[in-house]
């Protein structure tokens, strides 16, 4: 029974959203420009910047294994093929080595899963090694500066550590084949040994046709508070509880299970997609990993994301101002999280959404097929053209090596 206390509350939140509803924000909802140094370069066209030579790689390191199982396209680790079927088309790419800016190694290392679809990353590591060790057998670029002008797609959880628990992932770190090159990868959390400087950091993949057919008329209001659907507990993986998502989504459940404002639940309904749509506030907490699906599809259902993952490396942070979209709550805070967002002054939620509805501001967060401008394929491109023209230092004398080949794991150096 909903005591007095909670009554009050609920009064609260109901003149909220009458508020809010005075303001128009669904019903022919107002959009803002996201202007300044970062949300200006969304616009950026990379075509002219940059020039892309993709190698050509024996089948078994893309196709065959995308053959093999084919739920590999509908998989939150996707960017990894959709990148290199845009490459292939792109007019950034050259065909021609020696005039290329960048290097592009097309391997699917993500590609294997268990039956219920989860990815084991235990081949990645041999297969990444196995594939570097073929460019640069049969071409010399590699060797030229050891990677330093190469990039590579690494959507695991925690990037090129190639593992799902963290602390396997911290003990085993980037594999030591990739220290020079540019990593393109999901994983992003300051000071943290799976993330390097220089890597650029990219949403995970979400299907953007899936999302599209449940979008719903933008004329319903926004009813729910506060959003969440996931795991608060990993029974399986954390059986005594509190190092799943560092305690985090079990505090959001043992604070919030009962709040009428908190929509909150174990359960995935059909309707998820249209809930989100339906909401103020998405959570976005961290789970093993530091990032996760919602952040993608928050923003593209126009819902504020409420981000709890302490020194999170946002995707495209020089380019999307997410202190502008989102909320930060710290991981300790999250019992205060029901003060903390009941306090957020109407005007500034409503300039968050209006900067949620701008439509650069979701196609940077997409992959879609076919590409369009200003889509997560262009932010990245724009990420490497940003990096131009390469420092001179990272080119090696002839016979200069840099890199330790027999560095890492034993069980790293079994052929592939």
């Amino acid at each position: 029974m909903i005591n007095l206390s909670w009554g009050f509350v609920l009064l609260v939140f109901f003149a909220f959203l009458l508020n809010l509803d005075a303001f128009e924000l669904r019903k022919g909802q107002k959009t803002e420009r996201i202007s300044g140094s970062a949300g200006d370069v969304l616009e950026d066209d990379p075509v002219g910047r940059l020039k892309v030579f993709v190698y050509e790689l024996p089948s078994k390191y893309n196709k065959k294994i995308l053959q093999k199982d084919p739920r590999c396209l509908n998989h939150m680790f996707a960017a990894e093929i959709y990148m290199h079927r845009f490459l292939l088309s792109s007019p950034v790419r050259t065909l021609n080595p020696e005039e290329a800016d960048w290097f592009y190694t097309p391997v699917y290392t993500t590609c294997d899963l268990t039956p219920n679809g989860l990815p084991l990353p235990f081949k990645s590591p041999r297969m990444m090694r196995s594939a570097i060790q073929l460019i640069s057998s049969n071409w010399p670029y590699w060797n030229r500066t050891e990677g330093a002008d190469h990039f590579f797609i690494v959507p695991h959880d925690f990037g090129a550590c190639f593992h799902y628990q963290e602390e396997k992932a911290i003990e085993r770190g980037i594999l030591p084949l990739l220290q020079r090159a540019t990593l393109v990868q999901t994983f992003g959390q300051k000071n943290h040994v799976c993330l390097k400087e220089g890597s650029i950091t990219v949403p995970p993949y979400a299907p953007p046709q899936k999302m599209q057919s449940h979008l719903i008329p933008p004329s319903i209001p926004r009813s729910i508070f506060v959003y969440f659907r996931g795991l608060f507990y990993d029974v399986g993986n954390d059986p005594e509880g509190g190092y799943y998502a560092r305690g985090a989504r079990a505090a959001v459940w043992e604070n919030f299970k009962d709040n009428p404002l908190f929509d909150i639940s174990t359960e995935h309904p059909t309707t998820y997609y249209e809930d989100m749509q339906r909401a103020v506030f998405c959570l976005c907490p961290l789970g093993w990993a530091p990032w996760s699906p919602r952040l993608v599809e928050a923003v593209i259902f126009g819902c504020i994301p409420v981000i709890i993952a302490d020194d999170i490396v946002l995707p495209f942070a020089d380019a999307i101002p997410w202190e502008d979209i989102g909320v930060y709550v710290d991981e300790k805070d999250v019992p205060n999280l029901d003060t903390i967002l009941t306090s957020i002054p109407t005007e500034v939620i409503l300039r968050k959404q209006r900067l949620l509805a701008n439509p650069s501001m979701k196609q940077a967060m997409l992959f879609p097929h076919p590409a369009q401008p200003g889509d997560a394929f262009h932010q990245i491109l724009n990420g490497l053209a940003r990096k131009l023209p390469h420092d001179k230092s990272v080119y090696l004398r002839k016979g200069e090596k840099v890199l330790n080949w027999t560095a890492g794991p034993q069980a790293d150096l079994k052929p592939w």
